[in-house]
């Protein structure tokens, strides 16, 4: 009976749950590789809205979620940067989108944005998530976060979820850039080896 009873305070905590979070992603509950990123419209820190179907000529995307101030975040800055520089010609443009509530974290606001990619020169767009609606739906849980997107008929596919590589805190030391193998596979039409790593930095503030 003990167990019974267990078994029916298990299956009532469950139905509680479902009830409160109404068949919505939770964070780290996200895309998986091989699934179709939906779009998205959000504001640039120039103040126009910038969806993925902008970019018209691009062949896919390589979504960071990033933000200012996660030191993780902020030691990838000039990786990011090249990253772009290295691939949005290619096709591949970087899209770095800042997840974060500012009411906790106000140093990620939207003029702290402003001023910190004036700062560093950033080239790609640095959007905000504004009601922290897009990252639950990636399922990114830290800054930096990587999806790498490749158009295709049905969609933008989820081809590469994780890290940008493996030294985060130093890039002299990086043995294995994950995302700049990721995005030379696709070019080449060749499959990714590594598809998947763990992303490493801070996380998302709710």
């Amino acid at each position: 009976m003990k167990k019974i009873a267990k078994l029916m305070i298990a299956a009532i905590l469950v139905l509680g749950v479902s009830a409160f979070t109404d068949g919505k992603k939770e964070a780290g509950d996200g895309y998986k590789v091989g699934d179709i990123a939906t779009d998205f419209k959000l504001e640039n820190i120039n103040g126009k809205m910038v969806s993925l179907s902008d970019f018209e000529g691009a062949k896919g995307f390589i979504i960071t979620f990033t933000c200012n101030t996660c030191p993780f975040a902020v030691a990838y800055e000039d990786r990011i940067e090249a990253l772009n520089k290295k691939y949005a010609k290619q096709g591949y443009p970087v899209i770095a989108i800042m997840p974060n509530n500012t009411d906790v974290k106000p140093g990620d606001n939207m003029e702290q944005m402003k001023i910190r990619a004036k700062e560093k020169g950033f080239t790609f767009p640095y959007l905000m998530d504004k009601g922290q609606k897009v990252y639950p739906e990636y399922g990114a849980t830290k800054t930096p976060h990587i999806y790498i997107l490749q158009k295709s008929k049905k969609g933008n596919v989820v081809k590469y979820i994780g890290a940008i590589d493996d030294n985060s805190r130093d890039a002299s030391k990086v043995k294995e850039k994950y995302v700049e193998n990721a995005v030379d596979a696709l070019l080449k039409g060749e499959e990714i080896q590594v598809k998947e790593t763990k992303a490493i930095g801070c996380s998302i503030k709710v």
